[in-house]
């Protein structure tokens, strides 16, 4: 199963993967508007892959047979004041 990587230029560590490269027709209008203009990555066959890094190998697969993209986005930070807070009893200001 091959797939085209793109990342986006607007939103740091995210990436589209589409079934064809420059093929964004399966790809919704308002995701496209928040992704900005793709820029291509490269092109990967997922079938002699083992891993994706940080994306989950077969809800990419899905998610490609299902919809035809699939949207990678970076976990969401931690805000390590807060965890600290939290470790030493000390409440939010």
């Amino acid at each position: 199963m091959l797939t085209a990587v793109y990342k986006s230029i607007k939103k740091a560590d995210t990436f589209l993967f589409v079934e064809k490269r420059d093929d964004f027709t399966k790809v919704p209008e308002p995701l496209l508007t928040m992704f900005g203009k793709p820029k291509y990555v490269m092109l990967i066959n997922l079938a002699k892959r083992d891993n994706l890094g940080t994306a989950d190998l077969e809800t990419v697969k899905e998610a490609l047979t299902e919809q035809g993209y699939y949207l990678q986005i970076p976990p969401p930070q931690e805000n390590l004041l807060s965890e600290l807070q939290k470790e030493n009893g000390v409440d939010s200001v």
